[in-house]
């Protein structure tokens, strides 16, 4: 009896013992994972800090978020912003900027009609990636398809118009590299019309920013390619499908009416935007964000920085009167003001507005009659600091018959 209640009490203590072990040992458990937390808890607010000090100090958060980037105002080609810009980059859908701009010469000196009837191939039907799901033999017009190419960035879409131009998508692709090099674009070439992935043995289409943001400047001066790439969402093949605008800034950012978007792995995602706000315009590019809308917010914050900080400072509008007179020689009127052809301003940083601006009118003292309305009389050049930084025509306001007691008033009553 005595052995078994020795033994019981050994048992007794021994369970004691091993609860308040296991009490001991969850409280350090407890204790150390509050003290991983709080160095945790702290280490965040450390990052935290250190990053709103980068950002203060750089301006604008995140700008290693991109592989490169350009802003421009197209008006006189200025870039207020750069990084990286001269780098040839894959182009993915981007590369479809160059048939938007071919279409859009040849729409301006009437070799296309936006009601020309497209007839989609074999070739174009079986074009993956992005795209409106065409069938060989189904017919769209040109403006349709376009809307397919710069809204949806369909890759079919752009094979089928390319084809249709050229007559092959290899033959389209010489002209694109053709139009690259009128433009000046250096740092890029096209291997194919839609800028798809390549695949083995092709190589990729690249272009560099600044090239895109040259490539931009040449695509505005074609309203109808803004017509297209503002549109937010419209409706192909009678209404059964729908195209949404690939480029989010277009709802997102005040001003913007453009222009182009592209993503592949490789490529990352790229952005080509613009906006306009009062007399002012910008052109943001953005090449190879890794994460997805970080291209339209470096974009967005490019071009709202440059609206914040740059001005276009209006020297005249077009329409307008100059303060020049030109004498008349036999005419029903003995002078005329001439106008300005054209809006004439200058581009520049906000509180340089006291640069020495001025203009340098090339006019002859007289013009012999009849004059017509809008017939060139001169130029006026916009000087800044004494550089010259744009030329405006200088038109007729009015017609001006010939005097009839004029020798070419008389000579010209005798027809």
């Amino acid at each position: 009896m005595v052995s078994l209640s020795v033994r019981r009490g050994v048992a007794s203590r021994g369970g004691v013992l091993r609860a308040l072990a296991a009490i001991i040992a969850i409280t350090f458990a407890v204790t150390l994972t509050a003290a991983r937390s709080e160095a945790a808890r702290r280490h965040r607010a450390q990052a935290a800090a250190s990053e709103d000090e980068a950002e203060s100090a750089s301006g604008a958060k995140g700008n290693v978020q991109y592989a490169e980037a350009c802003v421009l105002e197209p008006v006189t080609g200025s870039v207020i912003f750069e990084a990286n810009d001269h780098q040839p980059w894959p182009t993915a859908s981007l590369a479809k900027m160059m048939l938007m701009y071919i279409v859009a010469q040849k729409l301006d000196d009437g070799s296309l009609k936006l009601t020309d009837q497209i007839t989609t191939s074999a070739k174009a039907a079986k074009t993956g990636g992005s795209q409106v799901y065409l069938k060989e033999g189904e017919v769209f017009s040109l403006d349709d398809m376009m809307k397919a190419v710069v809204v949806h960035s369909a890759n079919d879409a752009s094979v089928a118009v390319a084809e249709y131009i050229a007559g092959s998508t290899e033959a389209f692709v010489v002209l694109m590299n053709q139009k690259a090099a009128e433009l000046g674009m250096k740092d890029t070439h096209y291997y194919s019309v839609h800028g798809l992935p390549p695949g083995p043995g092709q190589q990729a289409d690249v272009a560099s920013a600044y090239d895109l943001a040259i490539l931009a400047r040449a695509l505005l001066k074609y309203p109808q390619v803004l017509k297209w790439s503002s549109i937010d969402d419209t409706k192909f093949r009678n209404g059964t499908f729908d195209l949404r605008n690939t480029n989010h800034l277009v709802r997102t950012y005040p001003g913007c009416d453009g222009l182009k978007t592209g993503f592949y792995d490789q490529a990352g995602f790229n952005v080509v935007a613009t906006a306009k706000r009062g007399n002012m315009r910008l052109v943001a590019v953005v090449l190879g964000t890794t994460h997805k809308l970080t291209n339209f917010k470096m974009a967005a914050e490019m071009m709202s920085q440059g609206f914040l900080n740059y001005d276009m400072h209006s020297i005249a509008t077009k329409g307008a009167s100059t303060d020049q007179t030109v004498a008349v020689v036999d005419g029903a009127k003995d002078k005329i003001k001439p106008v300005w052809g054209g809006d004439a301003a200058v581009f520049m940083k906000r509180g340089d507005e006291n640069k020495a601006i001025k203009v340098d009118y090339k006019l002859p003292p007289s013009v012999a009659a009849p004059i017509h309305a809008g017939q060139e009389i001169g130029t006026a050049d916009v000087l800044e600091n004494g550089k010259p930084i744009a030329t405006i025509s200088l038109l007729a306001p009015s017609d001006i018959a010939a005097e009839k007691g004029s020798l070419v008033g008389r000579l010209l009553s005798k027809f």
